[in-house]
């Protein structure tokens, strides 16, 4: 995979980890979104908390991705559905952990009135391999 990380003035500067573009090529792995649910017990995690739902969707992507032969690096978009849009900040800096600012993907943040089995938040992304 090549990787180009764009940025410019001419536009905002991201406010969290992640860039305002990513020129990339090869195979694309576009992966569902992922909610909180433990893949054994079939449980959701973290009942009524953001960080820890937000840690095993990335958790779970980085499955998804593993299985495909792809990582959490040769992620080039994520999408996050927030319950509510007050929980960016913990959202944020779990998501942090995962993708440095200076590789993260290109991503939106959008709330939502309700996801699947009313958990806080969804987490898909796009993958070039």
């Amino acid at each position: 995979m090549s990787r180009q990380i764009i940025q410019t003035d001419q536009a905002p500067a991201p406010v969290g980890p992640y860039n305002q573009a990513i020129v990339a090529s090869g195979q694309m792995v576009f992966v569902a979104g992922q909610i909180a649910l433990d893949p054994k017990a079939g449980g959701i995690v973290g009942e009524g908390d953001v960080a820890a739902q937000t840690a095993q969707c990335l958790k779970n992507l980085a499955a998804i991705l593993e299985a495909a032969g792809a990582g959490l690096a040769n992620v080039v978009k994520t999408s996050v559905f927030l319950k509510d849009m007050n929980d960016f900040g913990a959202m944020n800096g779990v998501y942090a952990q995962y993708f440095g600012e200076d590789a993260a993907p290109a991503r939106a943040c959008v709330e939502v009135s309700r996801l699947p089995k009313d958990v806080l938040v969804e987490i898909e992304c796009i993958a070039v391999i």
